[in-house]
C-alpha cells in the first residue's frame, strides 16, 4: 500500500539508510507538508512496516527503499501520478529512459589543510551560484530552495576565498538530516587545482557532520580524488525522465 504521509513521524519511522532518504527526510524537515509543491508518501507492506519512502518537489521524485519494497506497486503509482525526474538506487525499475552513475560514501572524519585556509561557512549564495555554473537552473528557483534548507538546517554551503576575497574552491551539503549530509557543487578554480583547496574543503565539510557523506558521480569522473578524501564506491544511483 502507498499512502501519503503529513508528519515526520511517518517518514523517519523508515528503517533504510542511505543517499536517497537523507535526501527524503531533508525535504520533510525543510518544507513540512503543508506546502502544495512538496509532498510525501510511504510504502508499507501487510506487516505494516514501512519498505519505501517518496519526496517529489515540482515533480523532483526520489525513493529510498528496503530491499523487500514492492517494485511493481511503486512503479504503477508513478505511471499513474507522472514525474519530471524520478531518482533511487539501480535496484528500483520503471520503464523509462535513465542516466546513472556512483553513489560514493564517507564516514571519515580527518582535516587536509592547503595555503588558502580561510573558509566561509556564509557565502554569498549570489556569488557561490555564479560560480558553480549551474547550468540550465533559474537561478531564483535555486535560491528560494536553497536558503530555505540552509534556513531550516537542511543545507549548508560552504567556500574557500583568496586573499582578495574571491572564490577558489566550492562545496554545498544540498541536503542534511540526522548528522548525515548529500555533498554537492564541488568545483575549485581551474588556476587553484591541484594545491588542495577542494580536498580541504570538502574534508572540513566532512567533519563539520557526524554522520556519513554521500555524494552521487558520473561513473568516469573525480574517484581518485574523493577516494584520497576517504570515500568509498557503495552503489548506483539512477534518474529517470
Amino acid at each position: 500500500m502507498i499512502e501519503a504521509v503529513d508528519s515526520l513521524g511517518e517518514l523517519s519511522c523508515f528503517g533504510g539508510r542511505d543517499i536517497f532518504s537523507v535526501r527524503v527526510l531533508s525535504l520533510a524537515q525543510a518544507y513540512g507538508f503543508a506546502y502544495p509543491f512538496a509532498k510525501f508518501y510511504r510504502q508499507i507492506n501487510d506487516d505494516m512496516r514501512v519498505t519505501a519512502i517518496v519526496s517529489v518537489l515540482d515533480g523532483d521524485t526520489v525513493v529510498s527503499h528496503l530491499p523487500e519494497f514492492d517494485n511493481d506497486e511503486l512503479a504503477d503509482f508513478f505511471s499513474f501520478c507522472g514525474y519530471s525526474t524520478l531518482l533511487s538506487d539501480e535496484k528500483f525499475a520503471v520503464s523509462a529512459p535513465f542516466s546513472q552513475g556512483i553513489v560514493m560514501a564517507n564516514d571519515k572524519k580527518f582535516q587536509l589543510d592547503c595555503d588558502y585556509t580561510d573558509i566561509n561557512d556564509y557565502p554569498s549564495l549570489s556569488e557561490l551560484y555564479n560560480f558553480v555554473d549551474y547550468d540550465g537552473v533559474d537561478f531564483n528557483a535555486w535560491y528560494v530552495d536553497i536558503s530555505h534548507r540552509i534556513r531550516h538546517n537542511a543545507a549548508k554551503a560552504a567556500e574557500i576565498v583568496n586573499e582578495n576575497g574571491e572564490i577558489v574552491s566550492s562545496a554545498v551539503f544540498a541536503s542534511v538530516y540526522n548528522g548525515d549530509a548529500v555533498l554537492t557543487a564541488v568545483r575549485t578554480d581551474p588556476q587553484m587545482r591541484r594545491k588542495g583547496c577542494g580536498g580541504s574543503l570538502v574534508s572540513s565539510m566532512c567533519c563539520s557532520v557526524c554522520g556519513t557523506v554521500y555524494l552521487m558521480r558520473e561513473a568516469d569522473k573525480n574517484e581518485s580524488f574523493y577516494k584520497r578524501l576517504g570515500f568509498e564506491n557503495i552503489g548506483y544511483w539512477r534518474m529517470y525522465k
